[in-house]
């Protein structure tokens, strides 16, 4: 397991329960008692930890390389029921954006998201979860193709931001990402997003008009990262922490703020160390939220749409 930097004393624990297993493996001596205690210790530790992050600390968990992305999601949620649809009809298809159709229990959904890799090679592959423009072009025919068959969108949203190459430019990717919110907000069917790690800038944004928008409770949400801020402000990253406590970015600040509707609870040290548990959590959201969702009229659902996003923002000056 990889451990995070403020996770040490967790670290020396691990060791300690495998040292107490190693001994009552090779010898005749009972150690049960030293492992209970030490799990007790172990699961107390991780409580005291996990209640306690700050900021900075949560952007950590949300990129910790164990972490499930979204390929892992949709297998567990379609049950490998999942036709993986590809190319923008234009320039290519974007390994950084995945999307296509997915069963859950019988229920029909549009899968889209942006996949980092599990590996080097991979995540070199999926260009670290960057799209280009043909990435939020091709989110798009997908989200158009879902709305033709009248069938619900899941966007599940896990990127550094869209990908700020020369190239990418080039190719148009500030009207790519303008077009995906601009034709998010008049999509006929349901749309549910969820960040289920980071959710930086335009690169989010532009899968992100939601419905329902939902944070698992590790990750965050920001025009920034705290990196990138850090270095606009001080010229160098030196105070990332800083800048993550000033975004406001965790969970708690966005639905503080009204910004989301909801927060998915992760198992006790963070999603990576229990994947089912926290595709179950995700699952019962959906399930739920397309439940209610399906229940109003499109016209309806439009409306509400943009009223949402129109009224975020709002203040009174006294």
């Amino acid at each position: 397991m990889v451990l995070l930097d403020f996770e040490q004393k967790i670290g020396e624990l691990l060791d300690q329960l495998q040292k107490a297993k190693e001994i009552g493996e090779q010898s005749n001596v009972d150690v049960s008692t030293t492992i209970n205690e030490l799990n007790i210790k172990l699961e107390t530790t991780r409580k005291e930890i996990y209640e306690n992050l700050t900021p900075w600390q949560r952007v950590q968990v949300s990129r910790h390389p164990e972490r499930p992305y979204t390929l892992a999601y949709i297998e567990y949620l379609t049950n490998g029921e999942f036709i993986e649809l590809h190319g923008d009809r234009n320039v290519k298809d974007d390994k950084a954006m995945v999307g296509g159709f997915g069963s859950i229990d019988g229920e029909t959904v549009m899968f889209i998201g942006q996949q980092k890799g599990i590996n080097t090679k991979m995540r070199q592959y999926r260009n670290f979860g960057m799209a280009n423009p043909e990435g939020y072009r091709k989110a798009l025919r997908l989200m158009r193709l879902a709305e033709k068959f009248n069938k619900p969108i899941v966007t599940l949203v896990d990127t550094m931001g869209a990908y700020p190459g020369l190239e990418a430019e080039e190719r148009g990717q500030g009207e790519a990402i303008a077009r995906n919110l601009y034709e998010m907000f008049n999509i006929k069917v349901p749309i549910i997003t969820i960040i289920i790690g980071e959710g930086a800038s335009g690169g989010a944004i532009g899968i992100g008009v939601g419905d329902k928008v939902y944070m698992l409770e590790n990750t965050w949400y920001s025009v920034i990262s705290p990196e990138s801020c850090s270095q606009i402000l001080w010229r160098t990253w030196d105070y990332k922490e800083v800048a993550a406590a000033a975004l406001k970015l965790t969970a708690n600040d966005m639905l503080e703020q009204k910004l989301i509707d909801g927060i998915i609870k992760e198992p006790l040290g963070g999603a990576h160390t229990n994947h089912q548990e926290v595709f179950e959590s995700v699952k019962k959201v959906i399930q739920k939220e397309l439940k209610d969702l399906k229940a109003i009229d499109s016209q309806d659902l439009i409306n509400q749409r943009i009223e949402k996003y129109v009224a975020m923002g709002e203040f009174i000056e006294e």
